[in-house]
């Protein structure tokens, strides 16, 4: 990590890909977006909640720099990473005369950074692809690591890519735009990385300077620490080969939960009862109990109430998810990515679905009693 003050008002990191890209921290930084991206056509692809804050000056920046720019909106949502809105978007870029010099930037939040980057990946097998994340999810998690997709109706990012960014630039400072709901439910993607990795961020959650609207530098240091430890894990494994799958902590739960709903509970929020459902998974394992940190954490996020479904409702789904493995011994076994203790995560491939009804059970009983939880 580059830090070039000591304030923590701009910090660079490079995610050592290949080739290695550069993630850019800094309040303000989106109106210098030119400098980052050289094209002669760019496909701003964003969303309708998004553009109106922040269209204008990614254009000015972008024209500045003489880039002619094509203005892709699309609606605000899970329901836009569909094959329909992928398949409109590049018949756009096709009409445009768009080539392989040009280039695809996302504005918005995850959704707008998935599809916008599997567009990127696909429109004439590759185009330059930069993301300006504008909330608190997309900074710490979508806009990094390469990985883009779209939904199918059997389940989520079923459909995808590999597409690593040129460039990622954060403005932290975006945030004060973002509903409260949205800022709480993206920080459970920070909260997961302290669990997996960087301790501090379990402590900054809890500090009275974490909000949406709190000072430039504490939130700059804090999306860059959580930004830190996925570009580590990345940069040991780009294509989710190995201990990449320690970044699917909660996920597992959390993909059935969207899909069983038809998305109508949020990434976020699914997350929030993912890592509490692996908690307690980990903790009938006989690893550390983190449950009582975990419980508080999502009492604070307070998700939107679990609709009601059985462990039967999702068994489907979860059959589906990418980390799905065959059956042995007569019994369905899942890999579940488990903590032994904070910062030491481990894959389980022998989770079986005794296990998982244990824990759901145990779930349903901790949700039960959520509201007196205090953070």
């Amino acid at each position: 990590m580059r830090d070039p003050g000591a304030t923590h008002r701009r910090i660079t990191l490079t995610v050592q890909t290949t080739p290695p890209y550069d993630v850019h921290v800094e309040p303000g930084v989106l109106a210098r977006v030119g400098e980052a991206v050289s094209a002669p056509n760019v496909a701003l692809i964003s969303d309708e909640n998004v553009a109106p804050h922040y269209a204008e000056r990614v254009v000015r920046s972008l024209a500045g720099a003489g880039a002619r720019v094509t203005f892709c909106p699309v609606a605000a949502g899970e329901a836009s990473k569909s094959l329909t809105q992928f398949g409109a978007l590049l018949s756009e870029l096709a009409r445009k005369g768009f080539t392989r010099h040009d280039a695809v930037l996302a504005l918005g939040g995850g959704v707008v950074s998935d599809l916008a980057g599997f567009v990127a990946a696909s429109y004439m097998r590759g185009l330059a692809f930069a993301a300006l994340p504008t909330s608190l999810l997309a900074m710490v998690d979508a806009a990094v690591g390469g990985k883009t997709g779209i939904n199918l109706p059997e389940g989520k990012n079923l459909v995808g890519a590999f597409w690593q960014p040129r460039a990622v630039l954060i403005d932290p400072t975006v945030l004060r735009t973002l509903p409260e709901r949205e800022f709480r439910a993206g920080a459970v993607e920070l909260f997961k990385h302290g669990l997996l990795a960087d301790p501090w961020l379990l402590e900054a959650v809890t500090r009275p300077e974490f909000r949406r609207d709190g000072p430039a530098a504490f939130l700059t240091e804090t999306v860059a620490r959580s930004v830190a430890v996925k570009a580590a894990i990345v940069a040991r494994d780009e294509r989710e080969g190995g201990v990449r799958a320690h970044l699917n902590l909660g996920h597992t739960l959390a993909h059935a939960l969207e899909a069983a709903t038809q998305h109508r509970l949020s990434h976020g929020d699914a997350v929030a009862y993912g890592l509490l459902f692996a908690a307690l998974l980990s903790a009938a394992r006989g690893y550390a109990d983190e449950t009582e940190r975990v419980a508080r954490f999502v009492a604070w996020v307070a998700p939107a109430p679990l609709p009601e479904l059985s462990l039967d409702d999702l068994l489907p789904f979860i059959a589906r998810d990418k980390k799905h493995l065959s059956r042995a011994r007569g019994e369905a076994q899942q890999r579940w990515v488990l903590l032994e203790r904070v910062t030491s995560p481990v894959i389980a491939g022998d989770v079986t679905e005794r296990e998982l009804r244990a824990a759901w059970t145990a779930l349903q009983a901790r949700l039960a009693g959520l509201e007196e939880v205090s953070r």
